[in-house]
């Protein structure tokens, strides 16, 4: 596996400083450039092409979450994960966020290890996938069928992908759903990426998002 690129996003020059000396010293990790508001990350965005940005919500000129819509939205970077690190744990801008094509949602206080580690999850499209508070979150904010009510399976799915579907959506990884399905790996990551083409999703989070809207769970 190459470097993994990434792009900082943040209007205070400490805290780039800080992040590119973190992620400079573990091996995999690249950055490939820095901008200090939203305007600026979308431009170098969709000039560096990198394969995560990390990037702060508050900001002058434009916000993360407007610039995160310009990346992930139509018109977009292709291919690009998007972390949002920020001070404000707010549940509104998680659900925003992840709402908007976030693959990750951290807070800075986090240690350095807990920052690497989400930017290599979105890298891998396995970002927020454990039953976490992370998912109780969204669950809040996501409307729920009235109890008892079955969730239909979605036109143009199989039977063994709407399975898939609901365990992605209860927080297992493709490994888990493996063994609980007494498949392959390889089968479970062939599974999973029909549900993105099929249901539009652009990565694992998206699926989730997409399961809780329509009441897809599976404990």
């Amino acid at each position: 596996m190459g470097l993994i690129r990434v792009l900082l996003v943040d209007d205070l020059p400490l805290v780039r400083i800080g992040l590119r000396s973190v992620l400079c010293e573990r091996a995999g990790m690249a950055v490939v450039g820095e901008a200090e508001d939203g305007a600026d990350a979308v431009e170098l965005c969709r000039k560096l092409k990198p394969d995560v940005v990390l990037m702060d919500i508050r900001m002058p000129r434009m916000d993360g979450l407007e610039a995160l819509s310009h990346i992930t939205g139509p018109g977009g970077c292709t291919g690009v994960k998007v972390v949002m690190f920020t001070i404000y744990d707010h549940d509104e801008y998680l659900f925003t966020a992840l709402c908007r094509g976030a693959t990750g949602f951290i807070v800075k206080d986090s240690p350095p290890e807990v920052v690497v580690a989400a930017l290599r999850a979105a890298h891998s499209g396995e970002a927020l996938l454990s039953p976490s508070s992370t998912l109780r979150l969204i669950s809040a904010f996501v409307s729920q069928p009235p109890p008892g009510q079955t969730p239909e399976m979605p036109d143009g799915l199989t039977g063994r992908e709407f399975e898939v579907l609901q365990l992605v959506v209860s927080g297992l990884r493709n490994e888990e759903i493996a063994d609980r399905l007494m498949v392959s790996y390889t089968t479970v990551k062939s599974h999973v990426r029909h549900l993105h083409e099929k249901l539009g999703c652009r990565d694992r989070v998206q699926l989730v998002i997409y399961g809780f809207e329509h009441g897809i769970r599976r404990w």
